[in-house]
């Protein structure tokens, strides 16, 4: 399993802008083959913030995701609400246990 984590730091009056562009982003994005979790979602506390976080079961899976029409024109909703910085991991392998 592939973890993909991190945040997108926007213009704070750009927040409405980007929530509705990750709308639709999400909804096609999981119903891609091999896609098993992708939240973009908006920090509560720390406005103008998007935490990113999904889970992959292959490479093969992301990297058609990376090339996915609605990725593209999400790519055209970043470069309109002032990206002021952006900071992305990527956990190979990862290895999964249940909490609760």
């Amino acid at each position: 399993m592939i973890i993909i984590a991190g945040s997108i730091s926007i213009n704070p009056e750009r927040v409405d802008t980007i929530l509705e562009g990750i709308v639709p982003l999400m909804e096609a994005t999981s119903s891609e083959e091999g896609c098993i979790d992708y939240v973009l979602s908006a920090d509560p506390v720390e406005i103008g913030k998007i935490r990113i976080f999904e889970k992959w079961a292959s490479e093969e899976a992301l990297a058609a995701h990376g090339t996915a029409p609605h990725m593209g024109e999400f790519q055209q909703v970043l470069k309109t609400v002032g990206v002021i910085g952006m900071s992305v991991q990527r956990f190979d392998n990862a290895e999964e246990s249940k909490l609760f």
